[in-house]
């Protein structure tokens, strides 16, 4: 019987079609996961279809598949709407359907129309913990509040509200990253159809910062730095780890000698921020500060490898400590993403370095919320556009999805422990942490052999990488300086430097 390696690939699947440079690419024919699936709409689309003809373009198909599923995970929240959220502790960790919205209504002052930042609070926490622009969305959000009726009437339509605002910001997220790769339009499907981006959507207000980062990618790509980095910078003023994409980006046009433009969308990101938060700062510098001293002094939570240590260990490591190592481990992760940039046979794609930047963030910090998910979906779309992939780190995101609710359900239900024990959670940590990882091997593996990433492969350079994409090396040093031995009998299509492929009129309309 012949090994694998030695059947040919036309005994069991067809030689996938390579797009000339200006067409789009159809994930049918170079994805095996998606030409299987294909087959629930009727099979893998033809080589003389008319595309973009009808009404049913890839932008409206994607951003409709995103609406839906995201419907459907209000859906599974209905056990919590209805009662789990008011009665009884556990029950919203069993139905596994958690949000921090309803809960977060009352316990942070917005059903006594207090004012955020400015005015203290009585619970358990003195001010709002959020960074500026999310407690402008959750402040909205109460606007849009009814306030009669009971305390729990009014806390399934604070729900309901956010829940509308943040499906505009889902929306905005598919959209985005159908537009950011032209030639890829479909890739925007693995966005909408993320297992772990359904169900994690309404846990809390991070699709905001991930649709303004999207839509700060998206701009880059147009080779736009000045909106890049307003977008950024509102982002940064939602949720603290956009600001991280400017550090690959710095070693990026550093190899490529792009400083104008980097210091362009570093002054946008800087001014954007700073009118947010400057306002709150001067008047009410106390509550604009606690999201920071929130987070400086937060012990080991959920979800992160220093919990496990801490857990079986007799002398858990302290929280300053945990800071220090952290931001140490952090730093070496860029250090070593940029020797990587640096050394790479070919510059490395923005959407690359970026999933590889908020990774290492993810996987070092102190704390890991499931919907921090949502932080890499797109990044990981753009990144590694493979379904087999995306879909196995998914399987492990989802593990992990059910493994917090029902230890959480394990550590309140009392004597009857009902849900996973304590190693039973650290196996599913440990699974996220491996998923994730198993990730980022492809995406460095990618950088090292460029011929085996999909989206170069397809003929491209760096679709997402604006003035980046095509553009010639200035600065490199080892490896990059001589052409990869690897890549001399790669047969597939090749990208000049400095010479990329111009959209055409239709491509620049998206």
């Amino acid at each position: 019987m012949p090994s694998a390696e030695m059947t040919p690939a036309s005994m069991h699947e067809p030689e996938p079609v390579r797009p000339t440079p200006a067409e789009p690419v159809r994930p049918t024919s170079e994805d095996e996961i998606a030409r299987a699936g294909s087959e629930l709409i009727g099979g893998p689309l033809g080589r003389r279809a008319l595309l973009a003809t009808s009404w049913w373009t890839p932008v409206r198909v994607v951003a409709l598949v995103a609406i839906g599923m995201f419907a459907l995970g209000l859906v599974q929240k209905a056990p919590c709407y209805h009662s789990a959220w008011f009665f009884g502790a556990s029950s919203q960790y069993t139905h596994a359907c958690y949000s921090d919205i309803p809960h977060l209504y009352q316990g942070r002052g917005f059903a006594d129309h207090l004012v955020p930042y400015f005015d203290k609070l009585s619970g358990d926490m003195d001010y709002l913990e959020y960074p500026v622009l999310t407690g402008v969305f959750m402040e909205v959000a109460s606007w849009l509040t009814p306030h009669g009726g009971g305390i729990q009437r009014q806390e399934q339509w604070y729900w309901f509200v956010n829940a509308g605002m943040l499906m505009v910001c889902a929306a905005v997220i598919a959209v985005c990253v159908v537009r950011t790769h032209r030639r890829r339009p479909w890739d925007g499907l693995l966005v909408a159809l993320a297992p772990a981006f359904v169900l994690t959507a309404t846990i809390n207000w991070d699709l905001l910062a991930v649709a303004l980062t999207a839509a700060a990618m998206l701009m880059w790509s147009r080779s736009r730095p000045v909106a890049f980095g307003v977008l950024l910078g509102l982002a940064t003023a939602a949720k603290l780890y956009p600001v991280f994409l400017l550090a690959p980006l710095f070693v990026l046009c550093w190899r490529a000698g792009k400083w104008r433009e980097y210091t362009q969308a570093f002054g946008g990101a800087a001014i954007a921020w700073l009118v947010v938060n400057l306002p709150v700062m001067l008047f009410a510098f106390q509550g604009w500060s606690k999201f920071y001293t929130f987070s400086q002094e937060r012990g080991v939570d959920f979800g992160s490898f220093w919990l496990i240590w801490a857990q079986n260990s007799t002398n858990p490591p302290g929280t300053g400590f945990v800071n220090t190592a952290a931001l140490v481990l952090v730093v070496l992760c860029f250090l070593g993403i940029a020797a990587l940039t640096f050394t790479a046979p070919r510059r490395p794609r923005f959407a690359q370095l970026a999933f590889l930047m908020v990774a290492a963030f993810i996987l070092t910090n102190k704390v890991y919320s499931p919907q921090y998910v949502l932080w890499l979906v797109p990044l990981a779309v753009l990144a590694r556009p493979k379904w087999r992939d995306f879909l196995v780190w998914q399987a492990c995101e989802v593990a992990y999805f059910l493994g917090i609710w029902m230890y959480l359900a394990y550590t309140t239900s009392g004597d009857a422990h009902k849900g996973l024990p304590t190693h039973g959670y650290q196996w599913a940590i440990v699974l996220h942490l491996v998923g994730t990882l198993y990730l980022c091997a492809v995406v460095v593996r990618d950088i090292l052999m460029p011929e085996r990433d999909v989206v170069r492969r397809s003929g491209d350079d760096d679709p997402s990488g604006g003035v980046l994409d095509g553009a010639q090396d200035v600065f490199v040093f080892g490896a990059a300086a001589h052409p990869p031995r690897h890549a001399a009998h790669f047969e597939g299509p090749q990208v000049d430097w400095g010479r990329p492929v111009p959209p055409s009129a239709e491509d620049r309309s998206l």
